[in-house]
Parts: C-alpha cells; sequence; structure tokens
C-alpha cells in the first residue's frame, strides 16, 4: 500500500544550471537547491520542464534526482517527472526514478492521451503500470495543450483517480474554467487527492478556488513569494493576499512572457540578478535558446527589482 505523502504547500519545479556548451554544471546546482530549501517548500520537481527533464539524459536524469535528494536530506519531498511515450519506456523511467531516490513521481501526459474520444482505460493503465512498476506515489499531470499537454476529459479524470497510488492532481491547463471542472472532479475522488496548481498565469486565483499547493515552474525564482501567499490564503488573510498580488503576479508575467516556451532561460536569467547563479551558467539545452542579449538582462533585472528579490542569495 502507498504511504500517503502530504503534499499542501509548495513544490518548485527547479532549474538546472548549464554552461555554454550545455554541460550541466552540479555545484551550481547544489548552491541553487540550497537556496530554494530554505525558502520553505514542501517539495522539489526535478526532471520536469522547467528542469528540462525531457532534454537529459538518462544518466543525467538519475544525477538530478540524487543531487536533490542529497541536498535535502529529508527536509523536502524529491518529485520526480516521468513519462513514456509507451507504457514499456515510462516504467522503466519511474524505476529509474525510484533507484535514483525519489519520494513520488510526476506522471507526463503521453502521446496517446490525444486519442479522440479518449478511452479512460488507456489512460488508467498508463498510470497503474507506472504505479505497479515504482511502488511510488504519483501526482497526475494535466498540461494544457500550449505546453504540447491535453486537458483531460472529466470521466477519463475521475477513472485514473481511483487508482489507490494517485495522491495529487497538479492541473496546469492555464484555464480557470477547466480548473474549476478538474478539482469538482478531484473532491468526488474516493481517496483524499491533493489540488496542485499549475496555474502560473491565475495564481492567487486558483488558490482561492481549492487548490491546496502549487507545484510550479515559477516556483524556481518564486518559491518564496508562492510560500507567503498560500500561507496567506490558509490562514484565511485575504487582504494579505490579494496585496501580495501585484508582486507575485507581476514577477510571474515576466517569466511568462512571450514566446512562452522561453520561460526556462528568464528563470536562469532572473536567478543571475538574484545574485544565484552566475552569467555563464544560464543556458537552456537545444533547441530552446538561451537568453543572453543586453536587452534580456535588462528586462530580467527590472522584473528582479520590482518584486524586491534583487540580492536573494546574500539576505
Amino acid at each position: 500500500m502507498v504511504q500517503a505523502t502530504d503534499l499542501n504547500g509548495i513544490i518548485p519545479a527547479v532549474i538546472v544550471p548549464m554552461g555554454e556548451d550545455f554541460t550541466m554544471d552540479i555545484p551550481a546546482f547544489r548552491r541553487y537547491l540550497e537556496w530554494v530549501i530554505s525558502q520553505g517548500p514542501v517539495g522539489l520537481a526535478v526532471n520536469v520542464d522547467t528542469g528540462e527533464g525531457p532534454y537529459l539524459t538518462a544518466d543525467e536524469r538519475a544525477e538530478v534526482i540524487r543531487t536533490a535528494r542529497e541536498v535535502a536530506a529529508g527536509r523536502c519531498l524529491i518529485v520526480a517527472g516521468v513519462g513514456g511515450p509507451g507504457t514499456a519506456q515510462a516504467t522503466a523511467n519511474a524505476r529509474a526514478a525510484r533507484d535514483a531516490g525519489a519520494d513520488a513521481l510526476l506522471v507526463f501526459p503521453t502521446p496517446a492521451f490525444l486519442n479522440d474520444p479518449l478511452d479512460p482505460a488507456i489512460m488508467r493503465d498508463y498510470h497503474q503500470a507506472i504505479a505497479e512498476a515504482s511502488g511510488l506515489p504519483l501526482i497526475v499531470f494535466q498540461l494544457g495543450p500550449i505546453f504540447g499537454g491535453i486537458n483531460y476529459p472529466p470521466n477519463a479524470l475521475a477513472e485514473v483517480l481511483k487508482i489507490p497510488a494517485v495522491i495529487g492532481l497538479k492541473d496546469a491547463s492555464f484555464d480557470a474554467q477547466i480548473f474549476v471542472q478538474t478539482r469538482d472532479v478531484v473532491r468526488a475522488a474516493d481517496h483524499h487527492i491533493t489540488l496542485l496548481t499549475g496555474n502560473d498565469n491565475f495564481l492567487l486565483e486558483s488558490f482561492v478556488l481549492g487548490a491546496t499547493g502549487g507545484l510550479l515552474g515559477y516556483g524556481a525564482v518564486g518559491v518564496g513569494l508562492l510560500v507567503d501567499m498560500l500561507g496567506a490564503v490558509a490562514r484565511d488573510d485575504f487582504d494579505a493576499a490579494v496585496g501580495m498580488q501585484p508582486r507575485v503576479q507581476g514577477y510571474c508575467d515576466y517569466i511568462y512572457g512571450q514566446p512562452i516556451g522561453d520561460y526556462r532561460a528568464r528563470c536562469k536569467l532572473a536567478l543571475t540578478q538574484m545574485g544565484l547563479l552566475e552569467a555563464d551558467q544560464i543556458y537552456v539545452r537545444p533547441p530552446y535558446k538561451s537568453l543572453t542579449g543586453p536587452e534580456e538582462l535588462v528586462a530580467a533585472r527590472q522584473a528582479v527589482a520590482e518584486a524586491g528579490l534583487l540580492a536573494t542569495a546574500a539576505v
């Protein structure tokens, strides 16, 4: 029986520093993770899109998990992103993540879920196979089409939530109406499932509408802001939460500016302005483009300053 894991809180999807040759800078990664953990998250999400997991080798993904586990040293959970495209590859990746030290798995949608209409058994069997292969708790991942995913039909989502190993659902639909629909399916499940927002475009609203945690790419740079905002909502201190909104969402709107796929590179640029990365650690793996131009640097510095996060590492 899978043990229930408390997912209430912020789980930042962390970046991986890389040099100009696109190799991982593990010492810089360790220093960065120590800062993230100091902000009070309940977990770290590794090998997901923000951390360029789909573009890492199998050995690199294992190294990322091992490093995160060593740095965390039990202070927070390690959630690893896994997926297919086929069930055989997904289960192999799940076992590898478990062996490297993951505490739970975030299961990415597979192209088979794009079948229209989606047979609920396809989605259920895929997640069930991953659960059985790994023996780890699962977080179902609803990933909006803008990121290459799918917003699940309610009947398919309800079916997969019957799996005992499923303890959480991350909604990254980037659509408030779909989020509310998903929330209602989660609330109707036959066992407790934590609703995690992945909607960086309406953070406060998703907390107020029922998310009790967040697994967010924005958390790679704004984890402290998110911890404070979610804490205010949990205390029913809505005046404080609303008061934070311009600062929190304004910074997020920079990170997720157009084109949205450049958000990883913007995160790394912002971290240089926060004193957490050096200028030679900001590269992202192709086909995405690294942002190194002076205009990007100016925009990053302005966004960090307006969020009150300059020299964060020193603080």
